[in-house]
């Protein structure tokens, strides 16, 4: 199991407009988060090759801004799953497609 430890700012572009008064960070946003650490990590851009897709995410939680978030990733065989928490609350998680 591999994670990293990112915050989200309370800036975050991703906000303006996404609430106004109830702020929440995009799905879109929280999936480029997982894609932009994957793609820095050798071992995690090996496993999704040069052309990574995900396969299936699910969005259990808002992240709303400042908050921190530790992002799981699955190192087993198969393709690579990821899990994304906010303490012990799960916010999301999903899996790209396995790569040939």
């Amino acid at each position: 199991m591999h994670s990293v430890d990112v915050h989200i700012a309370p800036d975050h572009p991703a906000f303006a407009g996404h609430f106004p008064g109830q702020p929440l960070l995009p799905g879109v946003s929280l999936l480029a988060e997982v894609l932009e650490v994957v793609m820095r990590e050798p071992t995690l851009s090996a496993r999704v090759g040069p052309a990574p897709r995900i396969g299936v995410a699910k969005f259990l939680a808002p992240v709303r801004p400042g908050a921190t978030l530790t992002l799981r990733f699955d190192d087993g065989p198969g393709a690579l799953r990821f899990e994304v928490l906010m303490g012990e609350r799960l916010a999301a998680s999903g899996a790209f497609e396995r790569v040939s």
